[in-house]
């Protein structure tokens, strides 16, 4: 394990926690809140950050085996509108746990990348197929995702 992938590995499992300990003291009209813009509520998005972990490192593993991600926005779009519909209920306890539980699986998977990996670069098409690093999209996704949620959660309380 790299000194780099163990700092990015444990910059997601600090993001999962920051939101889970914010989010479980939520009360449940908290947890039901609409936040915008697209008006999903407190749990959906926390369910939404806990589900897409796998995604992302899957994303960032195919940038450090150098292959161009094709993924596009309308895609992600989709995704998250098929999700929020799927987990409109979801309840707290099961979403954090999830949220743990898949943030670890994803620090673990970044525990194993090694340097030349996370410096090799490839298209990623959420970013205008700019040839980015595998480190940088574990850098702008698995890691940044729950802060960035969490920003829009406690704006919208």
């Amino acid at each position: 394990m790299s000194d780099r992938s163990e700092a990015l590995a444990r910059r997601i499992e600090l993001g999962a926690r920051t939101l889970a300990e914010y989010a479980q003291v939520l009360t449940d009209t908290q947890w039901g809140t609409k936040v915008m813009p697209d008006g999903r509520t407190v749990g959906v998005i926390v369910h939404h950050v806990a589900s897409v972990y796998p995604i992302e490192v899957h994303l960032a593993s195919e940038v450090a085996a150098g292959k161009a991600v094709g993924v596009t926005w309308d895609v992600v779009a989709d995704m998250n509108a098929k999700h929020a519909a799927e987990h409109a209920k979801a309840g707290k306890a099961e979403t954090i746990a999830l949220l743990l539980k898949n943030s670890r699986a994803a620090a673990e998977s970044v525990r194993a990348f090694t340097d030349a990996q996370l410096d090799t670069a490839a298209p990623f098409s959420l970013n205008a197929d700019a040839p980015l690093t595998a480190q940088f999209v574990i850098e702008d996704h698995p890691v940044r995702h729950a802060w960035h949620h969490l920003a829009r959660i406690k704006k919208a309380l």
